[in-house]
């Protein structure tokens, strides 16, 4: 596989308030988000809202009630879909604090707005709007991939008339950055497009797209899938500074808001260090509540790690290794080339699987005389039992066994708290 570049600009315009360094008020927010859907025609409209799940810090309580308010009694419907992707369901409870309590009723309706899920599993959730051929598909990603991708999304989309995309942009280990178009595809989109999707950012390796500007080819597919859906799109994207807080929010067409929000975001969620560490120590939050999502405390660590260096993701609450991708414990976690060199063994797995594996176990080579070499070693230290940890072709240390400050305190050790969406890079 030869290297090709992959980042490729998109320019337009859309309007910004914040900024690196910045921190917004919550009076500045409000404001911004009134006067931008002051200025569109939405009376009489369907708006359907698309927002993350409790896995992206992002203060969408604020962001939502700014929104119901200055929507209520101008249009005929508002939903707020939440983006799983793959993910499991929000309990109500866990609802009613990442959306806020005028939003807080899964699948029910609260003052004027429903609050919908997105059922993944099932069938009936999904629209087929076009399919995207074999061809067009090498283009897009340059050449890795030739098949046709049937494009599928929730009905709540396509029954809108206009979806109003919302949530965080972060560095991500398979599109470049986060947001914009991504919370359709692969947020509330068919398995086909998130299968195919990851396994090209795999492809490419996620310690190559991880934080790049730009389009890059998973980019290029998704906005090619999100330009088959009907009705008009608009988005919000934001940049975060807490839970509770952010740096920026920009808003207009999904590809200009999030490129101008990529931008801040790269000044903002990416450190820069001069040299690498043999250790790492990634401290997940509960936010993450198996390896499945709390991969990312290895994603956005990687690039820093020396070469043998070793990565202990450390997690004392984590007790599974994906709640709902069981398959991996059938793959187990490998570099990019196992699965390459070994096609025909694995092509039957969905192809999400084999991305996620690949992503958690980082750059390494594969011969079939030799055998897999990483380039690092990835160390567990959650509540996942010993034996479990070993069966998946990963690392195991007692979590009792770790004291973080100490750790702290050894110059050959990187400390990384609340991990997973800062990006950690070499100068």
């Amino acid at each position: 596989m030869t290297d090709r570049p992959i980042g490729t600009a998109v320019a337009a315009p859309a309007a910004v308030v914040g900024g690196p360094g910045r921190t917004l008020g919550d009076e500045e927010v409000e404001a911004f988000i009134a006067d931008q859907l002051a200025a569109l025609d939405l009376d009489g409209r369907r708006v359907c809202v698309l927002v993350p799940d409790g896995t992206r810090t992002c203060p969408l309580p604020l962001i939502l009630a700014a929104i119901q308010r200055a929507l209520r009694r101008r249009v005929t419907r508002l939903s707020v879909l939440v983006a799983l992707g793959t993910h499991g369901a929000m309990t109500d409870t866990h609802l009613a604090v990442h959306l806020g309590p005028a939003l807080s009723r899964a699948g029910g309706s609260s003052f004027d707005t429903d609050v919908i899920q997105h059922a993944w599993w099932d069938r009936s959730t999904f629209i087929e709007v076009g399919t995207i051929g074999a061809q067009r598909v090498a283009e897009l990603s340059e050449g890795r991939l030739r098949l046709d991708i049937p494009i599928r999304i929730n009905r709540a989309v396509v029954e809108a008339d206009l979806t109003l995309i919302v949530g965080p942009v972060f560095p991500h280990e398979v599109v470049g950055f986060s947001g914009g178009n991504k919370y359709l595809f692969p947020g509330v989109s068919g398995r086909e497009l998130i299968d195919i999707s990851h396994w090209l950012g795999a492809l490419i390796t996620s310690a190559r797209i991880i934080g790049t500007l730009g389009e890059t080819p998973v980019r290029a597919l998704i906005d090619e899938a999100a330009s088959m859906v009907p009705g008009e799109r608009l988005a919000l994207c934001v940049v975060t500074a807490s839970a509770q807080r952010l740096h920026a929010a920009t808003f207009g067409e999904p590809r200009s808001a999030w490129r101008a929000a990529a931008e801040i975001s790269a000044g903002t969620h990416i450190r820069y260090l001069d040299t690498p560490f043999r250790r790492v120590l990634s401290v997940l939050p509960e936010k993450y509540d198996d390896m499945w999502t709390g991969a990312k405390g290895f994603y956005k660590v990687e690039p820093v790690v020396a070469d043998g260096g070793q990565v202990v993701i450390y997690a004392p609450h984590i007790t599974e290794i994906a709640i709902t991708h069981p398959a991996i414990a059938e793959i187990g976690y490998h570099c990019r080339d196992y699965f390459v060199k070994q096609w025909d063994r694995f092509e039957r797995y969905a192809w999400g699987d084999l991305a996620h594996s690949t992503h958690l176990r980082g750059a390494g080579t594969y011969d079939p005389a030799s055998g897999e070499h990483p380039r690092v070693t990835v160390t567990l230290a959650t509540g996942i039992p010993e034996d479990v940890v070993r069966a998946v072709n990963l690392d195991y240390l007692d979590p009792a066994a770790v004291d973080p400050q100490q750790w702290a305190s050894d110059p050959d050790t990187l400390v990384v708290p609340d991990a997973g969406e800062d990006l950690y890079r070499l100068r």
